[in-house]
């Protein structure tokens, strides 16, 4: 006989994955509706019905095959070396004060590119992974693992946005909403034909009503959603770093992964853009550590009285952190930075602050 536990944990299985068989139902429906009642069954001209099976069909799988690649690419796991060997495990274990504790994670963080802290300043650590989160790193506790670069827990396809499929999730909401405007546009002149009794009296008629109704009302939907998406792609930041800023050892920072419209949207889609309609995976980096910046020009952030953003140190400041190494992709990211800069000086007829690397203690 199967333990209770397991039958639980079955049954929540399947309940997770009642969101998604609904949108693959109402999908496959739309799919019907479409292609054999309107343009089959319903559509007499040849040209115009072939058109729209054409470009129908190029949305339909573009849609699709961005969906399933969000829903069905795993989490990726955060490096090795971000992971307690087992005598730090232990020794963790055998200390009760938390200063104590602190002390032990920070001697094992200092040789790694960690440079988020948790909002009281102490080292980001998950004890139930027993791992260093890496930046922008958090646990799920749908998933129960920590998600790299984790934008949220979507019920829509059972899985984390983050790292791995934050650009598959992109991809979807983009041709799912052109998907969803293309099939509006085209039942238009239809859906009023039902209303002015020009649509002979079939089933048909009712699958272009419900069609018109399904689709208009997810295009509004999925516009506000991509558009949000749109936003935090420009900013480089995930939804939870919009409503929780990610904290660095000068304090709370929004804009402190921002490396500017072009660079922030290449960290998502990647270099080469022949890819960047694709749903295959062409991000930079590798999840556990990005370039960060400080940037002092940005109308949502409030300046202090001095003129001066509290965030950024000066060169003399007390604190010297080592520069810690970064990978190729980070760096190409930074490299061309102070031309940028200039680029804006220009534009702006003011100074832009220097291009900073956060660095850790």
């Amino acid at each position: 006989m199967a333990p209770s536990g397991s039958r639980s944990v079955d049954c929540w299985t399947v309940l997770y994955w009642i969101p998604v068989l609904f949108i693959s139902a109402i999908v496959a429906w739309s799919y019907y509706a479409y292609v054999v009642q309107l343009c089959i069954e319903t559509i007499e001209n040849m040209g115009e019905k072939i058109v729209y099976l054409l470009v129908y069909h190029v949305l339909f799988i573009m849609f699709s095959w961005s969906y399933w690649q969000t829903i069905f690419t795993k989490p990726m796991n955060p490096l090795k070396e971000f992971h307690l060997s087992h005598s730090d495990k232990e020794l963790l274990e055998r200390e009760d004060r938390r200063e104590s504790q602190q002390e032990i994670l920070r001697r094992i963080a200092k040789d790694l590119p960690i440079y988020t802290r948790t909002m009281s300043g102490a080292i980001r650590y998950c004890d139930r992974c027993l791992l260093l989160k890496p930046d922008r790193c958090h646990h799920c506790s749908a998933c129960d693992m920590c998600i790299l670069k984790m934008d949220h827990h979507c019920p829509w396809v059972n899985n984390c946005v983050g790292f791995a499929n934050y650009k598959f999730f992109m991809l979807f909401l983009a041709y799912s909403l052109l998907y969803c405007l293309f099939v509006t546009a085209t039942d238009l002149q239809y859906f009023i034909q039902f209303w002015t009794n020009g649509l002979p009296d079939t089933q048909a008629k009712f699958h272009i009503m419900f069609l018109f109704f399904a689709a208009s009302t997810f295009s509004v939907s999925l516009a506000f959603l991509f558009a949000y998406h749109c936003w935090l792609v420009c900013k480089n930041r995930s939804t939870l770093e919009a409503f929780r800023a990610p904290a660095f050892q000068h304090g709370p920072d929004k804009n402190g992964f921002s490396l500017g419209i072009t660079k922030n949207f290449r960290q998502v889609f990647g270099d080469e853009k022949k890819y960047w309609l694709l749903p295959v995976f062409s991000s930079l980096g590798d999840g556990c550590s990005f370039p960060t910046c400080l940037v002092n020009v940005d109308p949502e952030q409030p300046s202090s009285p001095s003129g001066r953003n509290p965030s950024i140190k000066s060169v003399g400041d007390s604190h010297q952190f080592p520069p810690k190494p970064l990978r190729e992709s980070q760096s190409r990211l930074l490299n061309n930075g102070q031309s940028e800069g200039s680029e804006d000086r220009d534009k702006r007829g003011t100074s832009n602050p220097a291009l900073t690397i956060e660095k850790e203690t």
